[in-house]
């Protein structure tokens, strides 16, 4: 009996932690969802967190498979089976993704899938464990949101003074031109010619407005952001007020202007912004569309976000041409001023506007045979548009 005392390798009342206590562990983590699933990837255990995390309860979500907690674009690309066969070959699969809850709700996560293998070495399935990382992804997303804006306001920057001194400049020299050899020779010159020259420096004068007021606009969108209220918008009637600002015009060339989105289907926007890219991207179509043809609006939900299709009946435009339509250097932009009168500014402001709004723009056009514009917009205000002053105090990212 003495010997057993004094041996340190034999241990009286010895504690053997059962399956109960490393359930209670588990569910300790709060922070962490951990479940397991069978070798057919059904769900067999679901801890606590799970339920915070997905809101699923445990009765609700035992007997679901596996993919359930995958968002749609996931589970198209295979990524639920992809994960396990990684697990399989690697021992483990890592990654960093958007899950869905049961509400359709996302949130981005860490997780860890590896093998439950048995005592006697049979596998009994995986154990899949996550941690939420939303915020930590938007306070990143927002940070290389800022990075760009940055980059962008620089190179904004250049155009809109090379725009200056270049497009502006320039017709401006020629009305100044003009306007002084009227004064010199006003008293000798014939009255047609002096009615000639006059339309000639109005008409220039209006261009030169015109240019102006884009730019204005662009500097707006890009330095005032104070003055950025975005809103609940019901889109058909702003497409409305589009089609009643154009249509004489529209009439005159024989266009037909077509709204088909339907009543209550909304956009957060700002209305100012909203009816300046309606109104740009109509415009353009407008001038060229030959007579006889016809501009349709139409808008369908995809997830959180409105796609708006413009599209119109028109010449359409080359690849070349449309690789360079959001993106205009100098001269790109001169020969859009002098033939469609600032059509270039105009879609860099449309651009401007749709990324200050959480949005985006493409097109797709063939030749001789029209161009659709489309663009997105969010739904709903979105949560994770975080001030980026915010995001870079967090103590968590220092």
């Amino acid at each position: 009996m003495k010997n057993e005392q004094n041996n340190p390798r034999v241990l009286k009342n010895q504690y053997i932690p059962t399956a109960e206590f490393y359930s209670q562990i588990i569910d300790s983590l709060q922070d962490y969802s951990i479940f397991t699933v069978d070798n057919d990837l059904i769900i067999n255990s679901w801890n606590s967190a799970s339920t915070t995390i997905f809101q699923y309860t445990t009765e609700e979500i035992i007997g679901e498979h596996f993919d359930i907690i995958f968002t749609e674009e996931d589970k198209k690309i295979g990524g639920p089976q992809l994960e396990i066969d990684t697990a399989l070959k690697d021992g483990r699969a890592v990654d960093n993704k958007w899950h869905i809850c049961k509400d359709g709700s996302k949130f981005y996560a860490y997780g860890l899938v590896f093998p439950l293998v048995g005592i006697d070495g049979e596998r009994l399935g995986y154990v899949k464990i996550l941690r939420d990382l939303t915020e930590r992804k938007k306070s990143d997303d927002a940070i290389s949101r800022y990075i760009k804006e940055l980059e962008d306001l620089n190179t904004h920057k250049e155009s809109v003074l090379a725009i200056v001194s270049h497009d502006l400049r320039s017709p401006l020299a020629g009305i100044i031109g003009t306007a002084k050899y009227l004064k010199n020779n006003f008293k000798t010159m014939e009255p047609p010619v002096i009615q000639e020259m006059l339309e000639l420096l109005y008409k220039s004068s209006e261009d030169e407005l015109n240019m102006l007021d884009y730019l204005v606009e662009w500097a707006r969108v890009k330095y005032a952001s104070e003055v950025f209220t975005p809103t609940k918008i019901e889109l058909s009637q702003y497409v409305q007020k589009v089609f009643d600002k154009l249509n004489e015009i529209a009439v005159v060339n024989t266009v037909n202007l077509h709204n088909e989105i339907e009543e209550n289907i909304s956009v957060f926007a700002d209305k100012k912004m909203l009816l300046s890219v309606l109104q740009n991207i109509v415009s353009n179509a407008l001038k060229h569309t030959p007579p006889g043809g016809k501009i349709i609006v139409t808008a369908k939900r995809k997830e959180d976000k409105m796609i708006v299709e413009i599209k119109d009946t028109g010449i359409g435009m080359s690849e070349e041409i449309r690789n360079k339509l959001f993106s205009p250097q100098l001269n790109s932009l001169l020969k859009a001023r002098e033939d469609n009168k600032g059509a270039g500014i105009g879609l860099l402001l449309v651009k401007g506007f749709l990324e200050k709004n959480g949005g985006e723009i493409w097109v797709e056009s063939i030749e001789g045979k029209g161009s659709s514009f489309y663009f997105t917009l969010p739904i709903d205000k979105q949560l994770d548009r975080i001030e980026v002053d915010t995001v870079i105090s967090k103590s968590e990212l220092t």
